[in-house]
Order: C-alpha cells, then sequence, then structure tokens
C-alpha cells in the first residue's frame, strides 16, 4: 500500500472537515487510528491535529484557502510517518478517507441497540418518509 497516497487522501478529508459540525466524528475517528501507535502516540498525534484545527478555524477568511493547503501539506507529513511506523492502521485511514464524498463530508456509521418501544432518526441531510419531512438547516448544506 502506497503511504503517501493514503496520507495524501486522510490529509485533504481532515482539512476538510476541521471546519465542519461533523468535526468531533472525525477527531474521534482518527484517536481510534492514532491508537495503534500507543495512549501517548496517540496524545502527540491528537495534540498536533487539534492544533492544525485551532489554526485553520483561527484564521480570517481571505487566508482560510492558503493556510488549508500549507496545513494539508504538513498533515501529509505527519500521516504519512504514522503509517510508516504503523502500517497495519493505513486500511483505516483508507476506509476514512474514502467514506468522504465529493463534498468532503465524512459519513458516519452508527449503531443503535436495545430500543424497543422508540424511533432513531439519524440524518445528515433532509429526510422525508410517508407524512414526516424534516429539512437540514440550509447553514449545514
Amino acid at each position: 500500500m502506497d503511504f503517501m497516497q493514503v496520507a495524501a487522501g486522510g490529509a485533504a478529508v481532515l482539512v476538510a472537515e476541521m471546519a465542519k459540525s461533523s468535526w468531533e466524528a472525525v477527531r474521534a475517528a482518527m484517536a481510534r487510528l492514532f491508537g495503534r501507535g500507543g495512549a501517548e502516540t496517540a496524545e502527540q498525534e491528537l495534540r498536533l491535529l487539534d492544533a492544525a484545527r485551532e489554526r485553520l478555524v483561527g484564521t480570517v477568511d481571505g487566508e482560510r484557502a492558503s493556510v488549508a493547503r500549507t496545513l494539508e501539506q504538513q498533515l501529509l507529513i505527519q500521516l504519512a510517518a504514522f503509517l510508516q511506523k504503523n502500517p497495519e492502521a493505513a486500511a483505516d485511514l483508507q476506509t476514512l478517507a474514502d467514506r468522504s464524498d465529493e463534498t468532503g463530508e465524512v459519513r458516519a456509521q452508527v449503531s443503535v441497540h436495545h430500543n424497543t418501544g422508540s424511533q432513531v432518526l439519524i440524518a445528515g441531510g433532509s429526510v422525508t418518509a410517508h407524512d414526516f419531512s424534516y429539512g437540514a438547516s440550509q447553514e449545514r448544506k
């Protein structure tokens, strides 16, 4: 597996997700991935990831694209180095990158158990079923 290619896809997804409301789900997925390197490594890698996100969201709009490109390169290097030390994590990072659609949004996988007598609705957009309709807010699109 080409670690640089996997790292590049992962870095692009991470930068795309950093300013979105779905960031916490992506961060949790990365925490699990980094956990393959041990607790101390995971903590260090997440600190770098959190610092990158803070830099991006703290940037004024006119400079955000430039900062995003720089962060994508830095994350590429970080992820490639991590994958070289933890090659078994490459498949997980590739899965994360593959789950992103053309807008860069990562889809979450959710399991619901033991919910008898109730309904569960999880949606990333508008939902319509029979006479029920729920529209996602326009700001999320």
